[in-house]
């Protein structure tokens, strides 16, 4: 085994073409790699060393675009687990409201609201269209938090929404409300630029599978938003997404223009992603309430890949109800992103979350930055007579399987490194993209495929602890949760808990087990109702 890791590494690590390969360079990757080799074992590694590097040089003649999928695929469930199973147990509930005197005080109405006004006809699709459409070009520009308006289509699918609601055809609660998508998302005829420079132009003729089940359901697309370039962080080719709370601030990432344009009610909800805190972390810095699904429930197809096996596509919204709205719409297998199965999506109704076993961190509510709205959150729920049960998360080196994700983006943007085209990435330091891409390039196959069977020993960890709980609650940014529950695939529900000493908004994280995703939504929402924090809207953008 340790053979074929010196093989795999060093060929790649390899000087030019046309140097030789002598032992002077065996024995530097043995350093590199912690291994020691005896001259007789290199010298019957060497003259094969030489056949690779030809097979490497053939198999980079072909073209290996984002989109062609990688066919080994992780699947968070481990022999013996018990799928869910029955039928779908969720409803949403309109919230009956007034249309406004002044239509913009709809900026920040929730899907709930927005659904019951378009339904009745107090409000049309297109009104609400153009007055986020306007909000967009007013605030957008300051915020930084948008790649391309869809004006045209938007109005297209607007009024196509109204002759249909006028002549008896509902579609559902999300008929005629307008959203917005991170730029990492297909739609025909726009530019999906991954904000990123190299592909600041790119047109891809494709329908995100999100994109069309939200349109098929009667959501109007109004926005491409922005991300980090190549869903890293807040900077993108065209400057920094700013949060609404602060504008000296930037609004985090990936999910960064998600996570700006509905904290600053440009959109009625958004689609983010996360592979590694990208819904979380935005919807925490900018006070919106985000779900990151189990792996494997919603199709990326037409997504940028950035990890294989990490990637999620997830709402973000101003509430649980709605985030539990658009997962329902959107979730569910496609015959494309073969990594999905269809499982029902079940919500424990009011009187049901009583007998749901719910737990809390407790080390980790101990000493934290945010420990009094923290521990608030617990107190609320013992309030409300929830019995909460304290644990402690299993050990586990989570940490040591956080480079799954340098080696699968390094993979996904293979020519982009070789190109020498990463120069043109606008973040060039050491922790960034370019430096990533190349640093991967000394992850060796063998640590690479055990790291991935260490995520099964992670699974059954996890799997054991949700043996005696459905959710568990922790601050967002505690110890290793958001890296180990992003590698096992747990779900979770975050939503804002206050404020910091410095007005900047707080977040609070519930995690459920694998597919039961309705279980943190459900207790999510018991919290978000007894509270009014994400009633609360950055004060410049009121439109007032």
């Amino acid at each position: 085994m340790k053979k074929y890791l010196l093989l795999l590494l060093l060929i790649i690590s390899a000087c030019g073409d046309s140097e030789k390969i002598v032992k002077r360079h065996l024995q530097s990757t043995e350093n590199l790699l912690g291994l020691e080799f005896t001259d007789s074992e290199r010298d019957s590694i060497l003259p094969d060393l030489v056949d690779l590097r030809e097979q490497y040089k053939d198999l980079r003649k072909l073209e290996l675009p984002n989109h062609v999928a990688f066919p080994l695929y992780f699947q968070p469930q481990l022999p013996g687990f018990q799928i869910p199973s029955g039928n779908d147990q969720y409803q949403f509930q309109e919230i009956v409201i007034s249309r406004p005197d002044n239509l913009e005080e709809c900026a920040f109405m929730t899907v709930g609201e927005l659904a019951y006004l378009i339904r009745t006809q107090h409000v049309t699709s297109e009104e609400l269209t153009l007055m986020y459409l306007d909000r967009l070009k007013r605030y957008g520009p300051e915020l930084e938090c948008v790649i391309s308006l869809t004006k045209e289509l938007a109005l297209k699918q607007a009024r196509r929404a109204d002759k249909e609601i006028g002549s008896g055809y509902y579609r559902g609660p999300l008929h005629g409300i307008p959203y917005g998508a991170k730029d990492l998302l297909a739609v025909p005829g726009y530019r999906t630029t991954w904000g990123a420079t190299p592909y600041q132009e790119q047109i891809i003729d494709e329908t995100a599978t999100v994109i069309d089940k939200l349109e098929a359901a009667g959501a109007v697309l109004i926005a491409k938003l922005t991300l980090g370039a190549l869903a890293w962080g807040d900077v993108w080719f065209g400057g920094k997404t700013r949060n609404p709370w602060d504008l000296e601030q930037g609004s985090s990432g990936s999910s960064a223009g998600p996570g700006s344009a509905t904290a600053a009610g440009l959109v009625a909800f958004s689609i983010g992603s996360e592979t590694w805190g990208s819904i979380v972390s935005p919807s925490t810095r900018n006070g919106v309430t985000g779900l990151r699904p189990t792996f494997g429930t919603v199709s990326r197809a037409g997504a940028m890949a950035l990890s294989w096996t990490m990637d999620k596509l997830g709402p973000m919204c101003r509430s649980v109800a709605d985030c539990a709205l658009i997962y329902n719409i959107i979730r569910g297998s496609d015959n494309l992103d073969r990594s999905v199965i269809d499982v029902p999506f079940q919500v424990p109704r009011l009187n049901q979350i009583e007998n749901l076993r719910v737990a809390y961190v407790e080390s980790a509510f101990k000493d934290t930055s945010t420990k009094e709205n923290d521990k608030a959150v617990l107190e609320i729920l013992k309030s409300l007579g929830l019995n909460l049960i304290p644990i402690e998360l299993p050990e586990f080196p989570a940490k040591a399987l956080s480079f799954i994700l340098s080696a699968e983006a390094a993979a996904a943007f293979d020519e982009l490194t070789r190109s020498n085209r990463d120069d043109e990435l606008v973040r060039q330091m050491r922790m960034a993209w370019p430096n990533v891409f190349r640093k991967a390039r000394y992850i060796p196959a063998v640590e690479y495929i055990q790291a991935n069977r260490a995520r099964i020993l992670l699974n059954e960890k996890m799997n054991k602890l949700f043996e005696s709980i459905d959710v568990y609650i922790v601050p967002s940014f505690w110890g290793d949760n958001l890296l180990r529950t992003n590698l096992s695939g747990h779900p979770c529900v975050v939503l804002p808990n206050g404020f910091d000493k410095n007005g900047s908004p707080t977040s609070i994280s519930f995690i459920a087990n694998l597919y039961k995703d309705g279980n943190a939504i459900a207790v999510a929402q018991v919290y978000q109702d007894a509270t009014t924090w994400h009633k609360k809207y950055p004060p410049k953008f009121s439109g007032k």
